[in-house]
């Protein structure tokens, strides 16, 4: 079993809203987190045809009929008419603290669903797979290269995560795209997955894909959308300010998953990601999402970019905390290199941030010069910049 992290901020929101709900993909664990939080609680899960068809059929009656005591409603987009009925039963009794605690899986239709019924009065975090301190800190233990390789959703790191993410796939293009109304040939889209996969952390160009696919620009920007409301890929977006410089304005995409990502690209072991041309981008994005998770844990308004000129000066992740600015760039190797230094050197003239770190897989921690730090994420798997 492994704690989860954002639990203190679950139950903090808990003590401030009536409701609470929990976003999060597929087999995250956003049950396991609810029942460990709440353990008093009653949970009904609503992908049950039968309670679905309780809930439609008397919905005021299924969520009061337990008095005072907290509810999980699991999946809770299924059963759209609890959002009407979530505010009238609310708004009796806003003096008690979180009563429903609502679970889900797609954001759009839940976010859609909160904000024209319940704003205000819900509280909402997202749960995200396993970051490596989690992990680190629960049974089973598992090191970081083993997280690498399978990713960090709890099911698929236990076993055969080439296995899991078949069955999630199948789930999840078959089934569920069709429940949330979105119409698409599943090898079109499984195809569509793995030229993301080939192409991860590359600059997005639509035109190209839908070329390649035989689609159109707008097909694949709607893809992209719904890939990224089901919290399966990251379109990390580009930082501008204001200067004299040429910058790219395209977005980087990412899977979001290592082991979704390795699984497409028909990855097995650690030995052959070690030899795979993919594993520089393979592990700037375990890095970059595990930063993020930590980040989130602790600063949930700070948001994230990637910083590129025409003439090449990059970095891979800006944090805007606030007015703060950290400067992150991601390194395979063991060793940090004078000219990465001098790359990071040159954003952070542009830039001006508070400050600016190179993480790689060595154990090179403190100060490479006046500016910029180094970081083995090998060795603080709770530092934060």
């Amino acid at each position: 079993m492994w704690t989860r992290i954002i639990e203190w901020r679950l139950l903090t929101l808990a003590g401030q809203f009536p409701g609470m709900l929990v976003l999060g993909p597929r087999q995250v664990g956003k049950t396991t987190l609810s029942k460990m939080a709440f353990p008093g609680a009653e949970y009904v899960d609503l992908e049950d045809p039968m309670t679905q068809r309780l809930y439609k059929e008397d919905v005021v009656y299924q969520l009061t009929k337990n008095g005072d005591r907290t509810v999980i409603l699991d999946e809770a987009q299924r059963v759209p008419e609890i959002f009407s009925a979530l505010r009238s039963i609310i708004d009796k009794k806003r003096d008690v603290n979180t009563q429903y605690i609502l679970l889900g899986s797609a954001q759009p239709t839940l976010v859609r669903a909160i904000s024209e019924s319940l704003a205000g009065r819900i509280g909402m975090i997202e749960l995200m797979p396993l970051m490596m301190k989690e992990i680190d800190s629960g049974e089973p233990r598992y090191g970081y290269k083993t997280a690498w390789l399978k990713g960090g959703f709890p099911d698929g790191l236990r076993g055969d995560f080439r296995v899991w993410w078949d069955a999630y796939l199948r789930t999840f293009i078959e089934q569920d795209l069709g429940y949330w109304g979105v119409s698409t040939d599943p090898i079109l889209m499984r195809r569509f997955l793995t030229m993301l996969a080939h192409q991860q952390g590359g600059i997005l160009n639509a035109s190209e894909f839908g070329r390649a696919l035989g689609i159109s620009y707008h097909t694949v920007n709607r893809y992209l959308r719904i890939l990224e409301e089901t919290f399966l890929i990251r379109q990390l977006q580009p930082y501008y300010r204001n200067i004299k410089k040429r910058l790219v304005k395209s977005p980087k995409v990412y899977i979001r998953d290592t082991g979704l990502l390795h699984h497409l690209l028909n990855i097995n072991s650690v030995e052959e990601l070690e030899m795979h041309p993919v594993r520089g981008q393979s592990w700037e994005t375990f890095v970059l999402e595990d930063l993020i998770k930590r980040e989130q844990a602790v600063n949930p308004f700070t948001q994230y970019y990637f910083w590129r000129t025409q003439a090449g000066a990059e970095v891979d992740l800006v944090l805007e905390r606030g007015s703060d600015l950290y400067l992150v760039e991601i390194k395979t190797g063991m060793m940090v290199q004078a000219g990465q230094i001098k790359r990071v050197m040159e954003v952070d003239e542009d830039l001006g941030a508070k400050g600016a770190y190179i993480v790689n897989q060595g154990e090179t921690r403190g100060n490479l010069s006046s500016k910029v730090m180094g970081i083995d994420f090998n060795g603080d798997y709770g530092w934060v910049p």
